[in-house]
């Protein structure tokens, strides 16, 4: 089925192509059966808000296509974004287990299909099936751990050109599995106050790193794809820490 906005949505869990491919869809055959009884399907445009940060928890979202980003702020304004969100990862799970207010906001970065699960039907289902509550387990288990290195890296990252290189590093890594490969082409859905916000930067500081990159010809951009032209002297850039 085609949405307004050209994706190609899948409404019945039971038939979706990814299934065995993402964390918390990889389940046994009844529980995806049941999950595609209590969830609902919906479409967002670009700048939709899942959630917003101190709402009342109501229930998780699966992100099925699509990219989003999770980000908090504080009362003056200032906004740190804590991760891009990628399809199949579930949001809203520790405030929803918890019965708790959502930890952060979630905005959509590009049309996406969303699947929401509301709370007491997905505690249930979780109590029913163990192979469901072992993938959450796991997955908030892989927040945490991605938790510690976002830390790690603006701790411990000496400039915020190093910062700036290892995010590009992270974000080309799925391209870059079982490949040994000189360069490597990603999108970049973010602009460059939304990337200051991920490294604890400026804009103007960004933009300036953006200019220095290409000039040593570490990476090309055209439009929204970036061209990671030279992986070896970026991975040499973090390779101290």
């Amino acid at each position: 089925m085609r949405s307004p906005y050209g994706l190609d949505i899948v409404e019945n869990c039971t038939r979706c192509p990814h299934r065995e491919e993402r964390l918390f869809c990889n389940l046994s055959q009844p529980a995806v059966e049941r999950l595609q009884s209590i969830k609902s399907t919906s479409i967002y445009p670009k700048g939709a808000m899942l959630f917003v940060e101190g709402q009342e928890s109501r229930g998780a979202f699966i992100l099925c296509k699509g990219k989003a980003k999770l980000y908090t702020s504080s009362a003056d304004g200032r906004t740190i974004i804590l991760r891009i969100v990628m399809p199949g990862e579930v949001l809203g799970l520790t405030s929803t287990i918890a019965n708790k207010p959502y930890e952060a906001t979630v905005e959509v970065l590009e049309p996406s299909q969303v699947n929401f699960l509301p709370k007491a039907e997905f505690l249930k289902f979780l109590t029913q099936y163990s192979d469901a509550s072992m993938h959450v387990a796991k997955q908030l288990s892989s927040n945490c751990a991605g938790a510690y290195e976002e830390i790690r890296c603006l701790g411990l990252s000496a400039s915020s050109a190093e910062k700036l290189a290892r995010m590009l590093l992270t974000w080309a890594a799925p391209e870059l599995k079982g490949t040994n490969n000189r360069e490597v082409k990603i999108t970049l859905s973010l602009t460059h106050e939304e990337i200051a916000q991920m490294i604890g930067s400026s804009r103007e500081t960004v933009t300036r790193l953006f200019a220095e990159f290409r000039r040593k010809q570490l990476v090309a951009i055209k439009g929204s794809s970036v061209l990671l032209r030279n992986l070896p002297a970026l991975r040499q850039m973090v390779a101290h820490n």
